[in-house]
């Protein structure tokens, strides 16, 4: 993991207070919304938003990446109902929660580690980064399923397997 300063997205509007700006990603098949909330939750896990930050108001997101408000508002409303966001009404949606993570230095070390080791290799070895993704999703699923069998344990991540 990189500091949080060189790091973290660029913010496009100076004017905004928040430390995160969203991107859009129209071929990953995933719904913009979502799209939108796991930006947030990686962001916390990382450590690019902490307690406390305000998310981009809904008229930042709607101009940055011209799309509905509706899909903003879907966003954070589920934000909201995962216990992870609050609205405020006249001041923005703000970090309320969270995840528990590692510690920033032992994240630093772990992603030096998988750009030096396995990415470079997956990508000598001639994958593209979708090619990268695939096999890092379904290595990750397989990883799960035989730990969880390992461990006799039924507590999996369903949401990693899907």
């Amino acid at each position: 993991m990189i500091d949080k300063q060189q790091d973290s997205l660029p913010r496009e509007d100076p004017k905004t207070s928040s430390p995160i700006t969203f991107r859009l990603d129209a071929k990953s098949g995933v719904p913009t919304y979502l799209q939108l909330v796991q930006q947030v939750e990686h962001a916390l896990r990382l450590g690019f938003l902490e307690l406390g930050d305000q998310l981009p108001t809904v008229k930042e997101v709607v101009s940055s990446l011209s799309i509905n408000p509706n899909t903003v508002i879907k966003a954070y409303a589920d934000l909201e109902g995962k216990k992870i966001a609050v609205g405020k009404p006249g001041q923005g949606t703000f970090i309320v929660s969270v995840p528990e993570t590692i510690e920033m230095t032992q994240l630093r070390s772990l992603r030096r580690s998988l750009k030096r080791g396995w990415l470079r290799s997956a990508f000598d070895a001639g994958l593209d980064s979708d090619g990268v993704e695939a096999l890092f999703a379904s290595t990750l699923r397989e990883f799960i399923l035989e730990r969880a069998e390992r461990h006799d344990s039924l507590t999996v991540d369903t949401e990693l397997l899907a």
